[in-house]
């Protein structure tokens, strides 16, 4: 029977010690993968467990956790049984009153009762001060003292109250003296144990603060299970909110090196509740919080436009009666139930349509691009942003003149720059400096579907352009039923500058979609037009001091009884 009892009692410790045991090991934050929102946080550990099920706890994680994310890895020969996150919330080692010495709170307990003391005997010297002090006003109000009544008629009688006056007087200022005395000595007796007092319970304070429970301390738990002793490495990794990144770029160019230098730079923050020193980091264009659902199509469908005049509507050649959802087409149309059955609809098929705002889907353009940064951060959990720069690198740029006479008389400097999809950027702000000087700010969307971006550098001051209305050429005339307009315009530039350019001319003719107006260019002075939108454009090759004019004719015939704002 002893066996048995001893056989259960061990197997009950062996269950306990394996169900039971747990084990907090150190970590630290190895990189950081900060995302557009979010942040992608990597820790790493290592650990130590015996035979059994051991519980491996991390601490200092941050309270901004997504727990749908948690990743571990293991080395070792183990199984993990589960992960997941908590929230820890301790104890105090020992509470506040039983935590302080005997010998302070014997202290604190005995100049309570000495100063309670204390104030009942200032008390009481008090009181026999102010028995005295009223005795004294008394005399000196006294009538006889203050020369009243038949006193002053009679020496002796006067002589008599100045001696008592005296007597009492004297005797009464004595005791008040020694009764302040004694009061001094209380109050400053007092004084002290107040101050001794005040220490002793700061020291309790203290002693309070360091045994109240710390605040909640967040971690993760990862069950492992073993054979025999075992030791291995943890990769960790979580996805944590209050962090990202916000792009930024520098545009540097130097028209005589035929390049632009881009400074991509990210402006990183981070809120988390955890600091991350010397953390080496990723910048990604990546963002988890996207929706990264395909968007499904729904048949759209139209119909005329059913007007709602019941008594147009009842001239229809077609009944709903007896139809499928009949009552549900004619509330649609504006009917009632009992007009359904008698009243006739057109020949067009009547279906239950649906708003097309009911089928519009949001979709972005989603690039994904990881930078990996060589030095490493500490990005401190304040929300105050960090200078990171994710990449510097030359664009090859061709140098052009523009100008769009139409709206502005000047020329304008622009740096063509292709093959931005290649430098996996994202939209934003950009800094302009051209030959060293601040030229102002522009925004970066390498999204657009343009092969080609335009950096604008602004105007040059000695590229002169004017545009005239030839009028003798622009006239308006009667060709049967059509009224044809005339229009004709002088384009003339010159160079003022020591150097040639290359300068595009852009204009346009208007566009329409009536078959009933023509529009025809006349003369482009061989400029190149697009059919689709207009737009006209010259590209010339202007030497030094050079000067060229180009026309620009367009006539537009339309129907005489109609009118055309042009």
């Amino acid at each position: 029977m002893k066996k048995i009892v001893s056989l259960i009692c061990l197997l009950l410790i062996a269950a306990y010690t394996q169900a039971n045991d747990d084990k907090i090991v150190p970590s630290k934050i190895s990189k950081v993968t900060v995302y557009s929102q979010g942040a992608q946080v990597y820790r790493s550990s290592s650990y130590t467990i015996n035979k059994g099920v051991t519980e491996v706890v991390i601490e200092g994680i941050s309270p901004r956790i997504d727990p749908k994310s948690l990743q571990v890895k293991a080395t070792g020969n183990s199984i993990i049984l589960d992960t997941k996150y908590n929230i820890f919330y301790p104890e105090p080692d020992v509470t506040p009153l039983t935590g302080l010495p005997l010998k302070i709170r014997q202290q604190i307990a005995s100049l309570e009762d000495s100063i309670l003391n204390v104030n009942y005997e200032i008390q009481t010297f008090q009181d026999e001060i102010d028995v005295l002090v009223a005795t004294k006003n008394i005399l000196q109000n006294n009538g006889a003292m203050r020369g009243q009544g038949k006193v002053n008629d009679s020496i002796p009688l006067l002589k008599t109250a100045i001696e008592y006056y005296t007597e009492k007087m004297m005797v009464i200022n004595k005791e008040l003296q020694g009764l302040n005395r004694k009061k001094d000595r209380l109050n400053r007796t007092k004084k002290g144990m107040n101050e001794r007092l005040a220490e002793l319970r700061n020291y309790q304070a203290n002693a309070d603060l360091k045994n109240k429970p710390k605040g909640p301390v967040h971690r993760i738990v990862i069950t492992m299970k073993c054979d025999t002793y075992v030791k291995g490495d943890l990769d960790i990794s979580y996805l944590v909110a209050n962090a990202g990144w916000t792009p930024m770029y520098d545009l540097r160019s130097e028209i005589a090196d035929n390049s632009v230098n881009l400074n991509y730079k990210a402006q990183v923050y981070q809120n988390t509740g955890v600091d991350w020193d010397e953390v080496p980091l990723t910048i990604s264009t990546n963002n988890p919080y996207q929706n990264k659902t395909k968007p499904e199509l729904n048949p759209w469908y139209i119909d005329y436009y059913a007007y709602r005049n019941q008594s147009q509507q009842k001239e229809r050649t077609r009944s709903l009666a007896g139809q499928p959802g009949m009552y549900k087409k004619a509330e649609s149309l504006g009917y009632t139930m009992e007009e359904a059955e008698t009243t006739t609809f057109s020949n067009a098929e009547v279906v239950d349509a649906v708003y097309s705002s009911d089928f519009v889907q949001v979709v972005d353009h989603v690039i994904s691009a990881e930078f990996k940064i060589d030095l490493p951060y500490t990005i401190k959990s304040n929300n105050e942003k960090h200078m990171v720069l994710v990449k510097n690198v030359d664009i090859d740029a061709n140098y052009r003149y523009y100008t769009v006479p139409k709206y502005d008389k000047s020329a304008y400097l622009v740096a063509e720059l292709t093959k931005l999809d290649e430098l996996q950027l994202v939209p934003a702000k950009a800094n302009i400096y051209f030959d060293g000087t601040y030229m102002g700010e522009t925004y970066l969307d390498p999204t657009s579907m343009e092969d080609t971006m335009h950096l604008s550098l602004g105007k040059d001051p000695n590229i002169i352009v004017k545009r005239t209305l030839l009028e003798r050429e622009s006239k308006e005339k009667v060709v049967g039923t059509k009224i044809v307009k005339s229009y004709a315009y002088a384009i003339e530039v010159k160079n003022l500058k020591s150097k040639s350019i290359e300068l595009v001319i852009q204009d346009q003719i208007p566009v329409t979609t009536n078959p009933e107006i023509e529009i025809e260019a006349t003369e482009l002075s061989k400029g190149e037009l697009k059919e689709r939108t207009g737009i006209i454009e010259w590209k010339i090759n202007l030497k030094p001091k050079a000067s060229k004019e180009i026309e620009l004719i367009y006539e537009v015939k339309y129907d005489k009884d109609q009118n055309v704002v042009l």
